[in-house]
């Protein structure tokens, strides 16, 4: 966290515009409160990613939201390419006084120059690359760089200052890292995946009542763990001698709830 803050503070001064992409699914936890400090004197754009996976109405609210804040954001979905186009449109708005300064001075054509921060599994990558389509190339050092940063064109107007380092946001809440680890953005080797999967049970009965009887054939009359042993029997998850596997179950719920299987859900909801 320390070198990640280190490495952009070093370059805030390269660029133009900060664009922070958020997990439409949770994005508060999936925001780092620092960048509000670290990037003050910079033009902002937020990307709601995975934005068809999150629920349509919480998507909504939370435009509304960030708008609220005078913050620029487009809802996208990176992986299909959904709402990329829209991009273009909105660094430019989010960068109109910088355009209108280089204007005066007689500054025509210069692309801005971004950086784009993150979470692990927020689909920054996935971003880059689509936005960039094949043609991504990088246009070389640029006076000032520091050794190894590299600019990558996205577009005609836009390059994309690229570095390594993600910044992580700090766990003060525990919910925020159960929600993460919800979405996948924390590596389900350190965690009980059994545990995780009852925790999100607990939500979807709380929030989203009859997705679970409707997706498993179980009762939401049943408690928590009675329902993930109901998952597992109803998707035929046993281990020899036709035990129910609760780990296996426990994978499957999350992994249907993490690919949108069980259908357009938010974990987190303006207030």
């Amino acid at each position: 966290m320390t070198k990640a803050k280190r490495m952009m503070q070093e370059n805030l001064g390269l660029i133009d515009l900060v664009i922070e992409l958020l997990d439409a699914r949770v994005p508060i936890s999936s925001r780092n409160p620092d960048i509000d400090d670290l990037a003050k004197n910079k033009s902002r754009l937020i990307l709601l990613n995975k934005s068809d996976l999150a629920d349509e109405r919480a998507n909504n609210a939370w435009m509304q939201y960030f708008e609220s804040k005078g913050l620029n954001i487009v809802m996208i979905n990176s992986q299909s390419g959904k709402g990329v186009k829209s991009v273009s449109a909105a660094v430019n708005e989010a960068c109109k006084e910088k355009l209108e300064r280089d204007r005066k001075r007689g500054i025509i054509g210069r692309p801005i120059r971004a950086m784009v921060v993150g979470i692990p599994n927020v689909g920054k990558s996935t971003f880059i690359n689509s936005y960039a389509g094949r043609a991504c190339a990088k246009t070389g050092n640029k006076p000032g760089v520091t050794k190894g940063k590299q600019w990558i064109k996205l577009s005609k107007t836009l390059e994309l200052l690229d570095t390594p380092g993600i910044l992580w946001p700090k766990f003060e809440d525990k919910d925020v890292g159960l929600r993460l680890a919800m979405i996948g953005s924390i590596n389900d080797d350190i965690l009980n995946k059994d545990e995780l999967a009852l925790s999100l049970i607990e939500f979807l009965k709380a929030n989203y009542k009859g997705l679970l009887a409707e997706r498993y054939g179980i009762s939401e009359d049943d408690g928590n763990v009675d329902i993930l042993t109901g998952i597992a029997i109803n998707r035929k998850c046993f281990k020899a001698g036709e035990e129910p596997d609760i780990s296996k179950a426990s994978m499957l719920l999350l992994d249907d709830f993490r690919k949108g299987r069980l259908g357009r859900i938010s974990l987190e909801k303006p207030e």
